[in-house]
């Protein structure tokens, strides 16, 4: 993707037609490395997810338009907790294709949740977890209001070893102490 040309993209709700999309962007090396997918992921994981995605779940893709039709370059979306005593809470996640990180997909897709978080759902505390290697993420985390609250050891296998993970937390910046 050149620099020089600002990229067109919208962000709108996942859609049942997306899963392959979805499912593309998961696989695909330099994203599901580090995510919890695995690159023999099949269509039908996001399939299922989205037509399984219940009222406390929010999902959101970015795309643009490649030869004449949509491309997912990006999908982020929470679930809120079904226990009421943690219903203010809730998890989130976030993928870019990697032809269009550092590009403005990651913050748009961002700044979508965090609305729709505070202002919409009134949540008070996303959380997320985030490979302690990678820094990238971690930096843009931090930028939009997470701290680092803990670390899970030895969590997930990531590039054949066990790899650590962070824990993040955000609380409502209104209801910060």
């Amino acid at each position: 993707m050149s620099a020089e040309k600002e990229l067109d993209f919208w962000i709108r709700p996942v859609k049942p037609e997306d899963a392959e999309g979805i499912s593309e962007l998961r696989r695909m090396p330099g994203v599901f490395e580090n995510i919890l997918a695995i690159s023999s992921e099949r269509i039908d994981y996001s399939q299922e997810y989205i037509d399984n995605l219940q009222g406390n779940a929010h999902q959101f893709v970015a795309v643009t338009e490649k030869d004449g039709e949509e491309l997912v370059i990006g999908t982020a979306g929470i679930a809120s907790f079904k226990n009421p005593r943690v219903a203010h809470s809730a998890n989130f996640g976030i993928a870019v294709h990697r032809e269009y990180q550092n590009a403005g997909v990651g913050t748009a897709l961002m700044k979508t949740i965090l609305d729709l978080a505070d202002n919409w759902l009134m949540l008070v505390r996303l959380e997320l977890t985030v490979f302690c290697e990678n820094e990238g993420a971690v930096r843009f985390y931090k930028r939009s209001g997470f701290e680092i609250e803990g670390k899970k050891r030895m969590s997930a296998v990531r590039c054949g070893k066990y790899a650590d993970e962070y824990v993040m937390g955000r609380i409502r910046p209104d209801l910060r102490t």
